[in-house]
């Protein structure tokens, strides 16, 4: 009851497409092909497509998507399809998610990031002949990106809670 309410600030356009670079070049790193490192592409598109669904839409997910494919040189479509469908659900159920604290708005999130990698794995195992599931403990990047969640929203909203000019006697 004690704790504040912030009226945020609107996002500038431009700190979206740093985050959502940031967390494309995060992915780029040596260990992106080791079990259980979180997708931060993904966490980076269900945190905008939660909190700004009119200015992150499923043609920004396509499009990341697509420069994954390329970039991890997987069957051309496998991520594309995976974060539409992951921006898709996003913003079928941000405002119910944003009624809630970051800690229980996890619950929201861990289905998706789950429901992605699912997607990915049937992806491979149709297109590939010779694919093998590749074991339970690759989920575990699912659940490490979601205990990411309320860093990245602690983050992610940080320059919207600055105040425009900054007076002590004011109370929010």
């Amino acid at each position: 009851m004690n704790s504040p309410h912030y009226i945020l600030l609107p996002v500038s356009s431009l700190f979206i497409a740093v985050s959502l670079a940031c967390a494309f070049f995060l992915n780029f790193l040596p260990w992106g092909a080791w079990i259980g490192i979180p997708d931060f592409v993904a966490l980076a598109l269900v945190f905008w497509s939660i909190h700004q669904p009119r200015k992150v839409g499923i043609g920004v997910a396509f499009l990341m998507g697509l420069m994954m494919d390329v970039h991890s040189a997987v069957h051309l479509g496998e991520n594309a399809l995976a974060y539409t469908l992951l921006t898709y659900f996003s913003i079928a159920i941000h405002r119910r998610v944003l009624w809630f604290k970051p800690l229980a708005q996890c619950f929201y999130v861990l289905p998706l990031f789950l429901f992605v990698q699912t997607m990915q794995i049937l992806v491979r195992l149709m297109v590939a002949p010779d694919a093998q599931f590749p074991g339970w403990l690759y989920f575990s990047s699912s659940v490490l990106t979601t205990l990411l969640w309320p860093v990245a929203t602690w983050l992610l909203l940080a320059p919207q809670r600055r105040a425009v000019d900054k007076d002590n006697t004011r109370p929010i």
